[in-house]
Formats: C-alpha cells, sequence, structure tokens
C-alpha cells in the first residue's frame, strides 16, 4: 500500500500544486459558494477563500487554466493572482478568437435563435401587464 502512487488517466501534464487566484468577493455567502464549487472538484485537496485580500488559493493534482475556468463559470472577473500568468490565458483566448471572426464574413447576420433572445423576458412582461385584483 505505500509503494502505490497517484495516476491521471488523461493527456494533459499536471502535478501537486498551488493555484492562487483573485476572486470578487461580494459576501461571505459568495464565499462558500466559491468553496463549495472548487471543492467538488476531481483531484483538489484544499480550498482556502480569503475574503479580506479576495484570494483563492487551491492545492490538489490539477490543471491550473481548468481550475481558472471552473472559476469564471461561477465569477466572470477571476483571474490568477500572478500576472504573468494572466498574460498567457489572454494569448490563449486572443488565438481561440481570431478564427472564428475570418468565419464569419462581412455580411454576417445573427441566427433567430439570437434576435428571440433579445424579446422581452416574463420577468419584463409581468412588469409591463401587472394584474389588478380587484373588479
Amino acid at each position: 500500500m505505500a509503494n502505490m502512487q497517484i495516476v491521471v488517466a488523461c493527456n494533459k501534464q499536471v502535478e501537486p500544486q498551488y493555484v492562487e487566484m483573485m476572486v470578487p468577493l461580494y459576501s461571505y455567502g459568495c464565499e462558500r459558494k466559491v468553496k463549495k464549487t472548487l471543492s467538488h472538484l476531481k483531484g483538489i485537496y484544499s480550498v482556502t477563500v480569503d475574503y479580506n485580500q479576495q484570494k483563492v488559493t487551491v492545492w490538489g493534482i490539477c490543471n491550473k487554466h481548468d481550475v481558472l475556468s471552473t472559476m469564471r463559470s461561477k465569477r466572470k472577473e477571476a483571474r490568477f493572482w500572478k500576472p504573468e500568468d494572466n498574460i498567457e490565458v489572454e494569448e490563449e483566448a486572443a488565438a481561440e478568437s481570431l478564427p472564428a471572426k475570418n468565419n464569419k464574413g462581412s455580411n454576417y447576420k445573427p441566427s433567430l435563435a439570437l434576435m428571440k433572445a433579445r424579446s422581452l423576458s416574463l420577468k419584463a412582461w409581468k412588469k409591463v401587464f401587472t394584474r389588478s385584483y380587484s373588479f
């Protein structure tokens, strides 16, 4: 049992590491939400959230970019604590977005689904047509 090793079954290079992120936390409820989200990831051993510094530290066998993408699903403004790590993420995002823009062409029209998404929501309709229970 003492000679057993943890082997991750994926082709990405991952190793035990600390991942430090700057995450905007607005309340202690946000702190719990962040901790719960990250603690359910596979391979993560501990999650430390510092509300005063707006800092989240994750320790475990994980890919730091996967941790950041999971964190961005809850907090869009999340970024790495070290500025040089953020530069790598921005370069990758810029490289991925360039081919997508070239495929659309100059006469691009949004799909019907996108146009319908801009219509009024149920909440907006309720504000417009309020019910009166007195007849």
